[in-house]
């Protein structure tokens, strides 16, 4: 039986990764790349080694995201359900609703299959998607492709035009999420912008996609950390109600943001961020 390693984690290093998923899950950052950079550098910061949280406080703190996500969009869950299965009662397959459906259900095979794939890969503590160089690259190559989105984009359609084929597209889109630095909420937010959705629209297209990888994810990682003994709930707990507050507070001032705004603030931080972790981990200062 495995224990979690929580005894030696303080409730501000709870709180700090609490906050730091619940950011970085819904903002075209890399929610992965923050969790596994900020440790280091606060770490470097005060010349001290965080712990390793493990699988099982991982999955914890995703599950704040999963609860804000379905918080957050629980009324137009419940209209699409109904829309659909009124659709499909009717055989009225073109409808919006049953467009959406397939396009969520659809748009979530891509990431599946890149994650079973590359299973053995992603599990590797010490592997090639852990680097730290990787990681930075990561973040300037997605940002680039972000600025050339905002760049070509049309901005025409809604969530009304989505379709099957759109799903499916944003899901290939979602799937470069599997690489840490890349972020699922900028990888497919960015393939909705070069599909020429408007930038609210493709957000929030973006968010309800994002609900079945977040649940899978999540389920994967609490089935691996069974067995795992808890010695001291309040840094889970702590971390928990942060990561679902900063989560359902970044969803509603992302979709709000991007009503008047380009993404140019992310592509700006992407591109600093990664530039910073590649010369951190160059210098040795992280690592």
């Amino acid at each position: 039986m495995g224990m979690i390693s929580t005894t030696t984690m303080s409730v501000t290093e709870a709180a700090v990764l609490g906050v730091v998923q619940g950011l970085s899950e819904f903002l075209p950052i890399s929610s992965t790349a923050h969790l596994r950079v900020a440790p280091a550098v606060i770490g470097a910061m005060l010349n001290q080694s965080w712990p390793d949280p493990g699988a099982a406080f991982s999955a914890v703190i995703q599950l704040g995201s999963v609860i804000a996500v379905l918080a957050y969009f629980a009324r137009d869950i419940m209209e699409i359900t109904k829309g659909f299965f009124a659709s499909i009662a009717k055989k009225d397959y073109a409808s919006r609703d049953v467009r959406l459906v397939a396009g969520i259900i659809l748009g979530t095979i891509p990431i599946c299959v890149v994650g079973l794939l590359m299973k053995h890969v992603l599990e590797a503590s010490n592997g090639p998607l852990r680097d730290l160089r990787v990681i930075g690259i990561a973040s300037i190559v997605m940002g680039l492709v972000l600025l050339f989105a905002e760049r070509v984009g049309k901005r025409q359609k809604t969530m009304e035009d989505v379709g099957a084929q759109d799903g499916v597209l944003v899901g290939i889109g979602q799937a470069f999420a599997i690489i840490p630095g890349c972020s699922r909420s900028g990888s497919s937010l960015t393939a909705a912008l070069l599909l020429g959705m408007t930038r609210e629209d493709g957000a929030r297209f973006s968010f309800l996609l994002g609900i079945p990888a977040i649940l899978i994810s999540g389920l994967v990682e609490i089935k691996n950390a069974i067995g795992d003994r808890v010695e001291n709930t309040t840094p889970l707990v702590v971390a928990l109600i942060l990561s679902t507050v900063v989560s359902y507070a970044a969803i509603w001032w992302m979709l709000r943001f991007l009503k008047s705004h380009s993404t140019m603030v992310f592509v700006i931080y992407r591109l600093i961020f990664g530039i910073g972790v590649i010369a951190l981990a160059a210098a040795g200062i992280i690592h």
